[in-house]
């Protein structure tokens, strides 16, 4: 682990569970893509081109027996429409959406899926266990080919410092795979305060350091990505059964945040979901039982493996940065409590509010200056979202909704507030679009404009009067950009976006990240 200030950086002690000793460096893309035909290899349906838009909750009546806690059983899943146009109208390709049903669904999303946002809301699974908000952090990524000289396979370089101040939460990496190829990035604690910080451009300022400039000159950038990590710990785990189903994996959010790994984590809940699926469709069928199928069995067993106990050691190290020494304190408690300390203590520090929570307002910050691209080293945000092969069709309804603007029938993932006005959908909808223009703007400076690592979102000027705008300011989505990181859901002060798939398989292509 290496510390950096703006010239320089010299190594540093590492919390033991940041030892890469005996791991593996690959690619996180290739490996699911031969696991998914190995799964093939063994019977399993896979439908890449299908995403699954709701659940399907089978809600309880008087004339069903399926009632748990008085809110339904999942059955299963479904797919949006596809072939409606950007206004919701059907096109000539128009086809209705499936239902999938299934005696157990378990959803595997990653950080904060559309479909598990929807059960925990639904089920209440937060506050079933008391868990704490989730918290996250911005992970952006490239991967080079690099001079033959510059390649030491297998060697993995943590970073912590510049190109951040002290007062945010975040770190970088370096890791040297096979075949001349380098995975570098940055990963940025959501809960950070400026308004003006923009992730993607910090990762480009990183480059500028002299120790990325020696790595990468004469090398040739090959990949970039961008998503939301889990940061929350045990702290933040909800429940992880509802009627019908379960959490595996970063839906679960089971990241371990000080080895900046959770693969390892979801593998393992998925083996346990698995088996106690299993032990409970056998224990139905031999019983001739209609009743929902239980997954409380498998928190028990997560809970009683060496996932939990692996989360509960470090669950205070995050945390421990969000107190006024910043990373500072953080290091100093992290440095303790990892090494000696080990989890084995009373307390058990508490996440404070949301990430959107720990936003500041723009009269509080100067803005950052940030160096020009200096190609090939660095670049503008288009140039990388290019290399990101993410592809929506531009004529279909926008999967970043603000309220009102679902097209799509029977939405549940649709957040818009119940309407007492008596106002239409297409009043209601430029309201709500006036009210997110005149805080993100008059308040934060038009905060997504910056932090979105993919230029969806922009504040253009607007027409005199113009539907929707706020002091001649307007929102543009370029949804077409989109590489499904969901940061803008987590990170808006108005927490009036809602990210939902897009039609079929649109978005990134990830080949080698």
């Amino acid at each position: 682990m290496r510390f950096f200030t703006s010239s320089s950086s010299f190594p540093m002690p590492h919390p033991p569970q940041m030892s890469n000793k005996g791991n593996y460096i690959l690619s996180l893309s290739q490996f699911t893509r031969w696991l998914g035909g190995v799964a093939e290899e063994m019977g399993v349906e896979i439908y890449p081109g299908f995403a699954g838009a709701s659940l399907v909750i089978d809600h309880p009546s008087e004339s069903t027996s399926d009632r748990k806690d008085g809110k339904g059983v999942v059955r299963g899943v479904r797919t949006n429409e596809v072939g409606l146009d950007r206004s919701g109208r059907m096109k000539d390709s128009f086809e209705p959406g499936m239902q999938f049903n299934a005696k157990v669904t378990l959803l595997a999303e990653g950080a904060h899926g559309s479909l598990t946002k929807q059960a925990v809301k639904n089920f209440d699974l937060r506050g079933a266990v008391g868990a704490d908000a989730q918290t996250y952090g911005m992970g952006v990524k490239e991967v080079w080919r690099v001079k033959p000289e510059n390649c030491r396979a297998g060697e993995v370089i943590h970073t912590m410092g510049w190109p951040l101040d002290w007062k945010t939460y975040g770190g970088g990496w370096v890791y040297h795979m096979a075949d001349g190829l380098v995975s570098l990035g940055l990963v940025i604690g959501l809960d950070y305060a400026n308004p003006y910080l923009s992730p993607y451009r910090e990762l480009q300022r990183m480059k500028h350091h002299p120790y990325f400039r020696k790595l990468l000159e004469g090398g040739e950038r090959v990949a970039y990505g961008g998503r939301v990590i889990n940061e929350g710990g045990v702290q933040s785990v909800p429940r992880l059964f509802f009627p019908g189903g379960a959490l595996i994996g970063c839906s679960a959010g089971l990241v371990n945040v000080p080895k900046i790994k959770g693969t390892h984590n979801a593998m393992k809940s998925g083996m346990l979901a698995a088996e106690t699926a299993f032990a409970q469709l056998e224990r139905l069928m031999e019983e001739d039982s209609t009743e929902p199928v239980d997954m409380s069995e498998y928190e028990s067993s997560l809970k009683d493996s060496w996932v939990w106990k692996e989360l509960k050691e470090v669950r205070n190290l995050r945390p421990s940065f969000n107190t006024p020494l910043g990373i500072w304190g953080g290091m100093a408690y992290s440095g303790i409590d990892s090494l000696f300390l080990k989890g084995r203590v009373p307390w058990t520090f508490k996440h404070k509010g949301t990430d959107a929570g720990h936003t500041g307002k723009a009269s509080g910050f100067k803005p950052i200056e940030y160096p020009p691209p200096e190609a090939p080293l660095s670049t503008d945000i288009m140039t990388s979202v290019s290399l990101t092969s993410t592809n929506h069709a531009e004529d279909q309804p926008i999967h970043l909704q603000l309220p009102f603007t679902s097209y799509y029938s029977n939405d549940s993932a649709d957040s818009s507030p119940e309407d007492t006005s008596g106002l239409s959908k297409e009043e209601l909808a430029v309201k709500a679009r006036t009210h997110h223009v005149k805080v993100n703007v008059g308040e934060y400076a038009g905060l997504l404009g910056r932090a979105c690592p993919a230029g969806v979102y922009e504040y253009v000027d607007a027409e005199k009067g113009e539907a929707g705008s706020w002091e001649g300011k307007r929102l543009v989505i370029n949804s077409q950009n989109c590489i499904h990181c969901k940061l803008c859901d987590i990170k808006v002060p108005t927490q009036d976006i809602t990210w939902t798939v897009p039609e079929g398989g649109g978005g990134p292509k990830y080949s080698v990240t």
